[in-house]
């Protein structure tokens, strides 16, 4: 299954806000996610939405996401602990959560377009996986630093995560150390996410 690049505000309705996805909102969100049509939501059903939010929210392919799921199970500590890190610190991501991008997508064009530069050299995947004390910059060009003003100027952003550290005027960010699940930007339940691809498999 492909990237999903249909309209994003037919996602947010259905599944609730994903701001990764799009910066902006329909009216009354929560209510379209109460609206339910058929009534009592089927527990298959739940554990698929809570997949499916995290999956439009990085913007990942299905692919992509089992894979994350299959690492996040090999390592130490809880699958769906382990699960957030791993997309948490992806550089797509991480330009989003500093402001450098006002979605996810938008990051993933910067990333492709050549115009991020981590620890001195240009990273054009936007699945890198981003490690503590990793310094990431705009590429020394007017155009690239334009493109990460225009977001820094324009975009209503929370404040930036304690694992980060933003010099909005150096165009330059710093990864502090591996996220904490609380600032995970998602309000998601990982628990049924692992159990949609433990049935799965």
């Amino acid at each position: 299954m492909s990237r999903y690049r249909g309209p994003r505000f037919k996602k947010i309705r259905r599944l609730g806000a994903l701001p990764g996805l799009t910066n902006k909102r329909p009216k009354a969100v929560s209510d379209f996610r109460n609206q339910s049509r058929s009534g009592k939501k089927s527990q298959y059903r739940i554990r698929l939405e809570e997949k499916q939010k995290l999956r439009f929210h990085y913007g990942l392919t299905e692919r992509q996401l089992l894979k994350y799921v299959r690492i996040a199970g090999k390592a130490k500590g809880s699958t769906g602990r382990v699960l957030l890190q791993l997309l948490e610190m992806r550089l797509d991501n991480i330009l989003f959560r500093l402001g450098m991008a006002s979605t996810i997508p938008a990051a993933r064009q910067l990333v492709n377009h050549r115009h991020v530069v981590v620890n001195g050299h240009i990273v054009d995947i936007p699945s890198y996986r981003c490690k503590p004390r990793d310094i990431i910059t705009a590429k020394d060009e007017q155009q690239s630093r334009t493109l990460i003003q225009n977001s820094l100027n324009s975009s209503p952003h929370a404040e930036v995560p304690t694992h980060l550290t933003l010099h909005p005027f150096q165009y330059k960010g710093l990864v502090n150390q591996i996220i904490d699940s609380k600032w995970v930007g998602l309000k998601i339940n990982e628990l049924l996410v692992v159990e949609y691809y433990s049935r799965q498999t």
